[in-house]
């Protein structure tokens, strides 16, 4: 059970300042939270098979094929600055 006092600790954890009001709120939100996941563990899932997603999943992937790619003079066609075929970049120190 989640307690006004872990609020209140998790609160000072992230930074944040609450109200009296929030804190009850989150509270009880968060103890809700946990009644439900309590619920889910009485479900009866011994024939029930594991899965990694509920539904089925196809992959939608296009098969990978080699293509020509840009031509250096087209790569750099509309650079601002270039310099014996490259991209000319300030230089950062």
């Amino acid at each position: 059970m989640i307690t006004k006092k872990d609020v209140e600790h998790v609160a000072l954890l992230a930074r944040l300042e609450l109200t009296e009001e929030e804190k009850e709120k989150y509270t009880q939100q968060l103890n809700n939270i946990l009644e439900y996941a309590d619920m889910l563990k009485k479900l009866d899932t011994e024939n029930i098979q594991p899965t990694a997603h509920p539904l089925p999943i196809n992959n939608v992937f296009r098969s990978d094929e080699a293509k020509p790619g840009v031509s250096n003079e087209a790569a750099l066609a509309n650079a601002p600055s270039k310099e014996e075929g490259y991209f000319r970049v300030p230089k950062i120190v």
